[in-house]
Formats: structure tokens, C-alpha cells, sequence
């Protein structure tokens, strides 16, 4: 099975990122899943139904997402509707949506940090409750893990190495270049990267930014402008046992 992982997903360029290349993607390198993190998805900050349709239409099969999936309010009953959309499994229990699924031959597991981000549930912890109770469950388990500390993300990398098959760190939209198969077969990167504008602050409007560091004023921030870039891994996976093949990063730029 390959799977494509696709970075955080920024706006309206982010969006037009991946109608233009997910397809392509999807046929060039026989892409069996399509995953992509899509909490800024909506204006640079949170989900609507209406973008969230919109990825899926474009050739994604799963959106997860992060601390940022409760932004856009109208998206609450969306979570708990039909969509493929998944919120992180570790907030409190009786919050809207769901943290996995199964898709196809896969499940598709959603966790945030808690490191620099906010206080949830133990990550640690939920994925080892998930592995216990869910047994009757596909070989294959891909985990957006949604975190901001390089350190916990490894961390739970090892933690899971052998009883996942991918662990696919986001939410910093800067990628790292440490793809690897760990010892027992998971495969890891700290952070897929984002999918937005290149000329921009982590797919934010570069002069805003700047503003906002120089006075230290809040200021609104809006979506940076310009040239797209595509950030993804591509994992190949043994659907028998589960274990990862090989994992390979693809960036594609658009003007």
C-alpha cells in the first residue's frame, strides 16, 4: 500500500495546491491513500464543510488536523457527520468528532502534542488505549501526530516504533528532511511541512508577520500571497504485517 501524507494545508493556496497536484500525484506514483492535515485550510485558520468537500473532491481521502480544527465554528456538526474528517483522539472525552478511522485497508489515527501547545490528554497514552481496544483493526495504522517539540514527536516515534506503521509528524508547515525507518519497522519524519505560499512566514503574509514581531501589537494575519509549494512524504507500507517499506519526501512548487 503507499500512502501520501500532505503537509498542513494553508487557505485558498494551499487548496489550489493540491486540486492541481494530488491528482497527478496520485497517479504518478500509484497512491493507494491520500492523507492530508487541514487545519488551516479555511483563510489560513481552521476547516469549514465547504473547504473540507473541497479537499476531498480534489483527491484526498482522510483530513486531519490539530488545535486549530475548532476555529471555524460551523465546522462542529461537520465532525460528526459523514466527511472523513478527523479531530486529535487525545482531547477530553465528549468534545464533537472522532480521532480515527478506517479507510479502505488503513486506519487513520489523529494525536496533538501537548508540548508548547495546550493541555490534552496524554498522547502516549490514547494510542496505547486505541491499540488495546481496537483489535479488530487493519495492519496498516498511519498517525498525524500534530506537535510543536521535535523531541516529543521523536519520542512517540519510538514509543510506537513496530506497532504502527508510519508515524508523520505536523503543525510547524516547516519540513524536516529526518525521513527514516526506524529499527521495527515504523516510518518517521518530524514534519511533513505545509502546503501554501512559499514567499510567506509559515504560510502567513511576510510583512504582517514582521510588524507583529517588531511592536509586539496583535495583529491579524492573512495568507501569504504568490508561488505554491506542495510538502508531502510518500510511505510504502506491506499491508500483511504493516511494516513500512520506504518513505520519501515529495515537494512540488506551482506558480
Amino acid at each position: 500500500m503507499r500512502i501520501l501524507m500532505v503537509g498542513d494545508v494553508i487557505g485558498r493556496p494551499g487548496r489550489r495546491a493540491v486540486r492541481t497536484l494530488v491528482p497527478g500525484l496520485r497517479q504518478e506514483y500509484n497512491v493507494d491513500l491520500v492523507i492530508a492535515n487541514s487545519e488551516n485550510a479555511a483563510g489560513g485558520l481552521g476547516l469549514t464543510k465547504e473547504t473540507a468537500e473541497e479537499l476531498l473532491d480534489s483527491g484526498v481521502d482522510v483530513l486531519t488536523s490539530g488545535n486549530h480544527i475548532w476555529d471555524q465554528k460551523e465546522i462542529l456538526p461537520a465532525l460528526d457527520g459523514d466527511l472523513a474528517i478527523l479531530r486529535p483522539l487525545n482531547y477530553p472525552p465528549g468534545v464533537p468528532g472522532r480521532g480515527y478511522l478506517i479507510k479502505g485497508e488503513a486506519l487513520v489515527v489523529n494525536l496533538v502534542g501537548r508540548i508548547f501547545i495546550g493541555n490534552f490528554d496524554c498522547p502516549f497514552r490514547t494510542m496505547d488505549q486505541l491499540l488495546e481496544e481496537l483489535t479488530d483493526r487493519p495492519s496498516v495504522i498511519i498517525v498525524d501526530f500534530h506537535g510543536e517539540a521535535t523531541s516529543e514527536k521523536m519520542a512517540l516515534g519510538w514509543y510506537l516504533d513496530g506497532r504502527v506503521s508510519a508515524l508523520l509528524g505536523t503543525h510547524t508547515h516547516v519540513g524536516t528532511i529526518d525521513a527514516r525507518l526506524l529499527p521495527k519497522g515504523t516510518a518517521f519524519i518530524t514534519d511533513v511541512g505545509m502546503t501554501g505560499p512559499v514567499d510567506s512566514v509559515i504560510g502567513d503574509d511576510t510583512d504582517a508577520v514582521i510588524k507583529r514581531f517588531l511592536t509586539q501589537l496583535p495583529r491579524r494575519l492573512s495568507v501569504g500571497k504568490g508561488g505554491v509549494i506542495l510538502n508531502s512524504v510518500l510511505v510504502e507500507v506491506e499491508e500483511g504485517t504493516g511494516r513500512a517499506k520506504s518513505i520519501s519526501r515529495i515537494d512540488k512548487e506551482i506558480e
